[in-house]
């Protein structure tokens, strides 16, 4: 497994008991294998007017099989109408980092 078959999904949540919830749910899973949650501040527009809010951002780590089904997956889970998921390619990391991404995603071997 190398870095480039390796994605990082990025997605806001409201706080960070959703965040958790939704973090917990996809390595339970086995949709990510570990996922960083980090405080922030949001500046966008909705519905025509420009919003900020306290949010936090969940940084997740899959391979680049499971992308759609992770990002289908935090879609069901969040509680936000329309909330931001994206897949990133990741272009370089440590060769047993990844290998080890690749280990806990997707279906176990029994």
């Amino acid at each position: 497994m190398t870095a480039e078959d390796i994605k990082m999904i990025v997605a806001t949540a409201p706080d960070r008991d959703a965040a958790v919830s939704i973090a917990r749910t996809l390595v339970e899973e086995r949709g990510v294998a570990c996922a960083n949650i980090l405080p922030a501040v949001s500046i966008y527009r909705w519905e025509g007017e420009v919003q900020q809010d306290e949010e936090v951002v969940v940084l997740m780590k899959t391979r680049g099989s499971m992308v759609q089904k992770v990002v289908d997956r935090v879609s069901e889970l969040h509680p936000y109408e329309v909330p931001e998921v994206l897949a990133l390619p990741v272009e370089g990391g440590l060769d047993t980092y990844c290998q080890w991404v690749s280990d806990e995603t997707g279906e176990k071997a029994e």
